[in-house]
């Protein structure tokens, strides 16, 4: 068990770091420092308390990012009751589902959302509370919510009449072994869990980041990432928010344009990304200087490549911002031409890997110790991690971890939880792969994307994928089986193609090219019979994996 209670945690932070800057929602006049913060938590406990919101009662928040989706999941925790974290990018069936289904009697929403949803299909909830300015939206019919609001200032003035203070923070006395998050996991099968953390799972998490020095009291972020996700939701807002560290939430799509303008104004110290958005930045601004035929020849050149690679590493940092220790990449695998290059010319990245069943950290290398083709060593101290496989170290098994992050189970699911554990209580990740003797992890692919060959072979989809997506004119594949053969859909670059003059009509010979390419860098079995354009961009999870099994039938 971790010894640091979870939800004190927090009223420790706060109280520190009362003064400084906490949330600002980027491009926007919206900021709270820790004390301002603290100070609406404690109006909205106070709502609780009022309206005899029991320690334990499930609370769901649904809406774009911004400082009030925070301050409201920091409140829903600190009182002791469940947050139910929904992504804004569900259909309105789904979060109809998730809030019934958890039974929450709350639900913190933003404008937009609340308007796609029906207030008599989610009629066991009490009180619906905008994330704009934590007004009452709905009130159930004998709840009078509405009234109470009207006069919280004026009561919260009665019981701190000299303002409220950093020593009047006291959070709920809550055991780390009790259930804070239930959330709602999106993956690429399409079915949705609702994964119950403990106290103790998000707390393994937040005091192994204390142990790496990535992030100190004073320094900024800028939140890109859905926090609704467990990984951008323990590192973009648990980790800061337990150091005193200063959160900017873009609130926009991440495009690298955006992006790359948001950090030369925030110029964080720490940056979170997924693949696509680094592989995005990789495609627009370092690729087109590395097909300049003067720059391939001066590769060439001993001694001028590493100085040539150093100006383009310095480019890429300064527009980032300049000032991170390094950027971590998770939430799906990423491309590995992208990964050997960013190596190469020693940018400072790294490849962690974690699910929502472990709140979401399983492995992590710092980067000075990254290996590429790895995702870290196993949390030393917190987690374990083993192969189901005769020889763990050189034959692929399914990746099974044990520890302190591993989840209590899927609420009301029994039998999904049974399905997820081992007999002798290990959690199985679904992934495929191998370990290292130092317990670094190596992925080959998701158990239940693996297609068997003509004779029994291991074919994994996704490494395919992602020599496929080296091509030309490919911006992202997806590699299905039907009748028997491998076919490959891919949706075009047609920015690219575009750009270069090349006509619509030639991709599919291009294409057919790039498929005889393609096969010289694969194993007989493995070979790809066609290679079918695909006109849309494939749907994809909030971590931007593709959504897989909507493809099975294509």
């Amino acid at each position: 068990m971790i010894k640091e209670n979870f939800i004190k945690i927090y009223e420790e932070s706060f109280k520190e770091n009362w003064s400084l800057p906490a949330l600002t929602d980027y491009g926007k006049h919206n900021s709270f420092t820790f004390g301002e913060m603290a100070t609406e938590i404690a109006r909205i406990h106070f709502l609780f308390q009022e309206c005899q919101v029991r320690r334990g009662d499930r609370i769901a928040l649904v809406g774009k990012d911004n400082a009030r989706w925070c301050i409201a999941y920091m409140a829903i925790i600190t009182y002791g009751a469940i947050v139910v974290p929904i992504l804004q990018d569900f259909n309105p069936n789904d979060i109809h589902h998730i809030i019934n289904h958890s039974e929450a009697v709350f639900l913190f929403v933003s404008d937009r959302v609340w308007d796609s949803l029906e207030e008599d299909r989610i009629e066991e909830v009490r009180g619906v509370f905008s994330l704009s300015d934590f007004r009452c939206l709905h009130q159930r019919d004998g709840e009078n919510i509405q009234k109470l609001m009207k006069s919280l200032d004026e009561r919260m003035a009665e019981r701190y009449p000299d303002g409220f203070t950093k020593e009047d923070i006291q959070y709920a006395e809550l055991d780390n072994d009790k259930i804070v998050e239930i959330n709602y996991t999106s993956g690429t099968s399409g079915f949705s869990k609702g994964v119950m953390l403990t106290g103790n799972n998000l707390a393994g998490n937040v005091t192994y980041a204390r142990t790496l020095d990535l992030l100190f009291r004073g320094e900024r972020e800028l939140c890109f990432l859905p926090l609704a996700h467990a990984y951008s939701c323990a590192f973009n807002l648990l980790v800061p928010m337990a150091f005193g560290v200063h959160v900017y939430l873009l609130g926009k799509t991440p495009s690298p344009k955006i992006l790359l303008k948001a950090f030369e104004e925030v110029k964080p110290n720490l940056i979170l990304m997924v693949p696509l958005i680094l592989e995005k930045i990789y495609k627009k601004m370092i690729l087109p200087q590395l097909s300049k035929r003067t720059l391939r020849l001066a590769l060439n050149i001993p001694l001028l490549d590493s100085r040539i690679y150093a100006q383009i590493r310095k480019r890429l940092v300064d527009a980032l911002g300049g000032r991170f220790r390094e950027v971590i990449v998770g939430g799906a695998a990423m491309n590995q031409e992208v990964t050997d290059f960013l190596y190469k010319i020693k940018f400072p990245f790294t490849i962690g890997y974690g699910m929502t069943e472990c709140g979401p950290l399983i492995s992590y290398d710092h980067h000075t110790d990254f290996v590429p083709g790895s995702c870290g060593q196993i949390l030393r101290g917190i987690m374990n991690v083993r192969i189901d496989s005769e020889d763990p170290y050189n034959k692929v098994g399914e990746i099974q971890v044990k520890g302190e992050n591993v989840m209590k189970g899927y609420y009301k699911n029994d039998a999904a939880t049974r399905d997820a554990f081992t007999d002798d209580g290990w959690l199985r990740t679904g992934d495929l792969g191998t370990i290292d003797h130092d317990n670094r992890i190596y992925i080959r692919g998701r158990s239940k994307t693996m297609i068997l060959g003509p004779s029994g072979q291991n074919i994994y989809p996704e490494e395919i994928e992602s020599k496929l997506n080296n091509l030309p004119f490919v911006m992202e594949s997806l590699v299905i089986e039907k009748n028997g053969k491998l076919i490959g859909l891919v949706y075009p670059d047609y920015d690219t193609v575009d750009s270069t003059g090349v006509s619509h009509n030639d991709l599919p010979v291009i294409m057919e090219q790039n498929r005889i390419e393609l096969n010289k860098l694969l194993a007989p079995y493995e070979a790809i019979a066609a290679l079918q354009l695909y006109p849309t961009e494939f749907e994809k999870t909030p971590k931007k994996s593709i959504k897989r099994y909507l493809y099975n039938n294509y």
